[in-house]
């Protein structure tokens, strides 16, 4: 009986261990979903300026210029549609965007354009397209052009407007 019992503990020790060496299988599922959106990079208190420079107070004529000095750029999800409108200003009347001169009354009239030939006007409250190339850094295009007369006192003359940009 000595043989038998040592042989009979192993073989108890083997089928008690069986359960503990079962393996189970199954699965889970892994998603995400990517949302097209944008980014502003830069912060948004300010787009940047749009400035026509100095010009001598009997200087009549056009001068232009396009939004610079932006630290903003957006950067949005490769085809996303991206559009902005531009309001009337501070100083608009009659459907016209005009400068102010600071400290006065004086108005002078100016235009906004999305492009850089002035061909395609940006009209108060129109939303229009932001076409880009580049998804990781697209600025704004605004460009600005305005007629002096000669006739305006000098001063600093400004207006503020507000850009909303939607995607």
């Amino acid at each position: 009986m000595r043989g038998w019992l040592p042989g009979a503990v192993t073989g108890l020790g083997l089928l008690l261990a069986a359960p503990l060496d079962a393996a189970t299988t199954s699965s889970f599922t892994v998603t995400a979903q990517i949302v097209a959106g944008c980014l502003v990079v830069g912060g948004v208190s300010s787009y940047g300026t749009l400035d026509y420079g100095s010009r001598s107070a009997l200087f009549s004529g056009f001068a232009g210029t396009s939004l610079g000095g932006s630290t903003v750029t957006f950067q949005c999800t490769p085809g996303v549609a991206l559009s902005m409108s531009v309001d009337g200003g501070q100083n608009s009347a009659g459907g016209t965007r005009n400068l102010k001169r600071t400290g006065g009354t004086q108005l002078l009239a100016y235009q906004l354009y999305r492009d850089a030939a002035y061909s395609q006007n940006l009209g108060i409250g129109q939303s229009v397209a932001v076409s880009y190339s580049d998804p990781t850094a697209i600025k704004l295009p605004v460009y600005g052009r305005v007629q002096l007369p000669g006739t305006l006192p000098a001063g600093a003359y400004t207006d503020v407007v507000q850009v909303t940009v939607s995607w």
